[in-house]
């Protein structure tokens, strides 16, 4: 199993997202439920496209962390 970093966004009237470690691996939904539930679709579909076309999967890279600061 491999553990991709997803990027959330609220986008105005709906949510995106994105997985930096995957090129055009987007989603989006009304909710940030429905829109994770959306992207690990995404995710999974884009893979599978990957396998199909004998391409290299990529290896998660990506490393996140939120850091406080005063404002």
């Amino acid at each position: 199993m491999k553990e991709y970093y997803v990027i959330f966004e609220w986008a105005g009237n709906n949510y995106s997202a994105y997985v930096p470690d995957l090129p055009g691996c987007i989603s989006t939904g009304k909710s940030l439920a429905e829109t994770e539930q959306n992207i690990k679709e995404a995710i999974e579909l884009y893979i599978d496209t990957l396998k199909e076309d004998g391409q290299t999967i990529p290896e998660p890279s990506i490393m996140a962390k939120a850091v406080s600061i005063a404002a």
